[in-house]
């Protein structure tokens, strides 16, 4: 058997020695092809996992997490919630590899407000420096001639196939969740914040501070009942966050989406409108347990795709990245990745 290990940061070829065995033959770093490869390990978090998606489908591999970063949420939802649940789902694929599962990711399309131009914006005070990352540069969208997309396959609608728009950076696949809102801007903070920190509950941490300035925005949201099917507006409104969950978790455990699966081909849409800043901080804690959709300030259904638009751009945020600016198509690609799951 031979795999392939990609290790994250704070991960090192020593947490991958209870893995190895005489009947493995190992490669270090994502795999240019599959060619004689059997799976890929990923020691590190959602980040980790999340910058390599788009890899990993293309690859279509089995591929095992073993949950190593500061959050976590992704090898949750699969059941793997120590190094030790790892192990066993490894030993078990090694054994007779019938434990993998074909499983959901979450897909955005990038709609163009401009013609080529993504760029996030530039933030103010002492958030400016620690805000750069590989997501602050504008990105670059080719157009359809460019990277032979004009010849690529196309999907069901007509536009090419989700490789070829992962690769001219049209699409960004994600595991857990998107969100638009008070949830971006808590995702911004928190990214900040040294790594231990966010370990430890450093969404929370991130919430008042965002909060301070934070003022509820428009939202215009249209769904489709199916991948074919037209968009159907919803009326407009006043909301301070809206996540589209593909997992039951995700910030560092909390349940925002309970009733999410990973193989329904839905999205889970938690829509928090127009709620006082008093009352979020106190009902918070209840997000963790799953108990927020009682509020009545919370809307919660499934969509297969939705059309997501705001009065002014704002910032897109998935798995805790950055991916880029409103208006966005947000659906999901099922079975796209093939994952190693406990017995």
């Amino acid at each position: 058997m031979r795999a392939a290990a990609i290790l994250g940061l704070g991960s090192s070829t020593h947490d991958l020695m209870p893995f190895q065995s005489d009947r493995i033959e190992w490669s270090l770093g994502l795999p240019a092809s599959r060619e004689r490869l059997d799976a890929v390990l990923i020691f590190g978090g959602d980040g980790t996992v999340h910058r390599h998606l788009a890899a990993l489908v293309k690859l279509a591999l089995p591929v095992l997490l073993v949950p190593a970063g500061s959050g976590n949420d992704f090898a949750r939802a699969l059941g793997l919630f120590r190094r030790r649940d790892s192990l066993e789902a490894w030993a078990a694929f090694v054994a007779d590899r019938r434990n993998v599962r074909a499983l959901d990711l979450g897909v955005i399309t990038l709609i163009e407000n401009r013609a080529d131009i993504v760029a996030e914006p530039v933030p103010e005070g002492d958030a400016a420096m620690s805000h750069r990352n590989e997501y602050s540069e504008p990105k670059q969208r080719p157009n359809d001639s460019e990277e032979g997309l004009g010849n690529a396959a196309l999907d069901g609608r007509g536009r090419p196939s989700l490789h070829r728009q992962a690769e001219a950076g049209t699409i960004t696949y994600f595991s857990c969740a998107a969100g638009v809102g008070l949830d971006g801007e808590i995702a911004r903070r928190a990214n900040a914040l040294p790594r231990w920190l966010r370990a430890h509950g450093g969404y929370a941490l991130s919430l008042p501070a965002a909060l301070l300035r934070f003022r509820p925005f428009v939202l215009q949201l249209a769904t489709a009942e199916s991948d074919q099917s037209e968009f159907t507006p919803r009326t407009p409104q006043s909301i301070t966050a809206v996540v589209f969950a593909n997992t039951p978790v995700y910030g560092g455990g909390m349940k925002i989406a309970p009733r999410a699966k990973l193989n329904d081909g839905q999205l889970d849409v938690c829509l928090i409108r127009d709620i006082s800043k008093l009352k979020l901080l106190s009902v918070f804690p209840s997000v963790y347990f799953g108990r927020h959709l009682g509020l009545r300030e919370v809307e919660y259904f499934s969509a297969p795709r939705v059309h997501v638009e705001t009065e002014h751009p704002l910032d897109v945020y998935a798995d805790g990245e950055y991916v880029c600016r409103t208006p966005v198509e947000i659906g999901v690609s099922k079975s796209a990745l093939q994952l190693i799951v406990p017995n």
